[in-house]
């Protein structure tokens, strides 16, 4: 990951574009404040220095108070509009930084997605972003402004009398030891907290996504004793952590903002001397009461500072992950042949496809069979611009499809695989998503198309039934026709079926089959299938085996060689008479 030239903080400030004016503008709002909460002081120490000179006039009094109300109120005034200003701007980039995280979640190959557990995705997206707000919301207007307010105070000390303004000083290197040691080992312990977050995400994200499997396979024990594991891991990084710092932590939030402990003494001794006018000695413990509020503030954001680079590496390490590189816009026409060309992939050190070539012509019906395993999902999912092929290349009517932006691809290609994921969204707008601009009849037709309109009218809310999270209101088959019905709605020109009715019983998979035939006339369709009876009919078979082509031609052809698919579809013949006996 390259380092931002400007730092962590600097990086930051780059994501908040058009609002960057709104931080300026707090940090200018939280100046006046700071300036409105000094001055105050200067006319408490007037009023104590003609309390002890003598003077009766009220006048005086009643307009130092009044100067003094109205600074408090113009530094609350200000430091509203100061907070109110950083939080706009600061949400406004913590969600645009969310958006980036999420599209370039969609530019990854999805190789690279799916190989991160979701829950630890989730976690940079959610808590590690929100972690970002602290920094920019509160620390950008009030440290900056924060370290301001002392050194002000400290020179107007210094111009009363210099030994006590050194005096006031002599808490604070004792401070900074305390606060040294207390940050000793900082970036260690803060790393193994994100860790065991991210770990115990993981975990809680894989044990609510799996209970079924978990109830019905008996391993509710050993699953929860992974989670509670991963809790206790959790809670460890952050106790031990605290453990090891919270003395120190203590100690220098005790000593540093502590100044009266050298000022009283010190300034006491001078005033017996009489190096010092009572009046200035007075003025002085005044202003350095006023030490107390901004270096106690400065020193309780030091904590936010220290985790900003973790934070900020962690969030980069998502936007700034390599992508599939696409065009913004075609260049040459598109349309045509889908053609790949000595293709390989793999996923980290092992090749699963070892150079496959292959020509499916535009309107043709072609299928992949093979054993599990073979990579028949893999090239698939090359065709559908998932993932990018390690070598070789993949060709749209002669053009690269790497040469055809992102969102016009996609729009060609409508893939329909055995696990669909619906959103918790009605059934109606899960199968709109095919098309956004769909209306409720032409999303009905579809559904009538693909023989899901009459189970879906049984729900109990028709159309408008809510599917649940990931459609687990449904069962598998059901999930299968809508997503089918949703592919169907988006009418591109390549469809790409991967075992998009394993779940789906016979009967209804023949409906479906002959709903997509009637759908899909002039348009190339690519279908995966584990029941050869399906796909007898394609135009072209492509066997593949160990990420190999190993046999191609139509069902006859590949049945007269006498190979790996012809003893498949023996095996297939012999199940389904097995079935029937049954």
């Amino acid at each position: 990951m390259g380092k931002d030239k400007n730092g962590s903080f600097g990086w930051l400030l780059s994501q908040s574009g058009e609002r960057r004016g709104k931080f300026v503008a707090s940090v200018i709002l939280a100046a006046f404040s700071t300036v409105c909460g000094i001055v105050p002081y200067y006319f408490i120490a007037r009023i104590v220095r003609d309390l002890l000179n003598g003077v009766t006039d009220k006048s005086a009094y009643i307009t130092n108070c009044a100067v003094i109300l109205v600074l408090w109120f113009g530094h609350s005034l200000f430091h509203a509009l100061s907070t109110a200003n950083s939080h706009l701007a600061t949400f406004h980039t913590l969600a645009v930084i969310r958006k980036k995280a999420l599209d370039k979640l969609a530019k990854m190959p999805l190789g690279d997605v799916i190989s991160q557990p979701s829950g630890a995705l989730k976690s940079t997206i959610v808590e590690r972003i929100d972690g970002v707000e602290p920094t920019l919301a509160h620390i950008l207007p009030e440290f900056t402004t924060g370290i301001g307010a002392p050194i002000i105070i400290l020179i107007y000390a210094f111009v009363i009398n210099r030994k006590l303004g050194l005096a006031a000083l002599i808490t604070v290197p004792l401070g900074l030891v305390c606060y040294a040691l207390m940050m000793f080992g900082y970036e260690e312990n803060y790393g193994r907290t994100v860790r065991a977050t991210k770990a115990l995400n993981a975990v809680t994200t894989e044990y609510i996504n799996g209970i079924e499997v978990i109830k019905v396979f008996g391993k509710a024990q050993s699953s929860y004793e992974k989670f509670a594991a991963a809790a206790k891991e959790s809670a460890a990084s952050f106790v031990d952590w605290m453990r090891k710092c919270n003395v120190y932590m203590t100690f220098a939030m005790c000593i540093m903002p502590a100044t009266m402990l050298s000022v009283l003494p010190i300034g006491g001794i001078m005033a017996m001397h009489g190096t010092i006018s009572a009046a200035d000695f007075i003025t002085v413990i005044i202003l350095t009461v006023g030490l107390i509020e901004p270096l106690l503030s400065v020193m309780s954001y030091s904590d936010d500072i220290a985790q900003m680079d973790t934070i900020v590496s962690d969030v980069r390490s998502i936007l700034d992950a390599p992508e599939m590189v696409r065009p913004e816009k075609l260049t040459k026409p598109a349309d045509g042949d889908i053609v790949l060309e000595n293709v390989h992939f793999g996923y980290a050190d092992k090749e699963i496809l070892h150079g496959i070539s292959m020509t499916i012509h535009k309107g043709e019906f072609a299928a992949f069979v093979g054993p599990s395993g073979s990579g028949k999902s893999t090239v698939a999912r090359l065709i559908a611009s998932l993932w990018d092929a390690g070598s070789g290349r993949i060709t749209l009517g002669g053009t690269d499809i790497k040469d055809i932006p992102l969102d016009e691809y996609n729009d060609r290609i409508a893939y329909v695989s055995q696990d669909n994921f619906l959103f918790d969204l009605t059934v109606r707008e899960n199968i709109r998503l095919g098309r956004q601009s769909a209306t409720d009849k032409e999303v009905e037709d579809a559904a009538r198309k693909c023989g899901c309109h009459d189970f879906i009218m049984s729900l109990e809310n028709g159309y408008d039934t809510v599917v649940g999270t990931s459609g687990g209101h449904l069962s598998g088959g059901e999930r299968q026709r809508i997503a089918i019905a949703r592919a169907m709605l988006k009418d591109a020109d390549i469809i790409i079926l991967d075992e998009a009715t394993a779940y789906t019983d016979p009967e209804n998979e023949t409906l479906i089959q002959r709903s997509v035939a009637r759908l899909v006339e002039g348009k190339t369709l690519i279908v995966i299938a584990h029941r050869l009876s399906t796909v007898k009919n394609a135009d072209r078979l492509y066997v593949i085996k160990d990420g190999n082509i190993e046999e191609q031609g139509t069902h006859d052809e590949l049945l007269a060689k006498g190979g790996l698919y012809s003893s498949m579809w023996a095996a297939h013949i012999s199940a389904k008479d097995g079935e029937e006996d049954v």
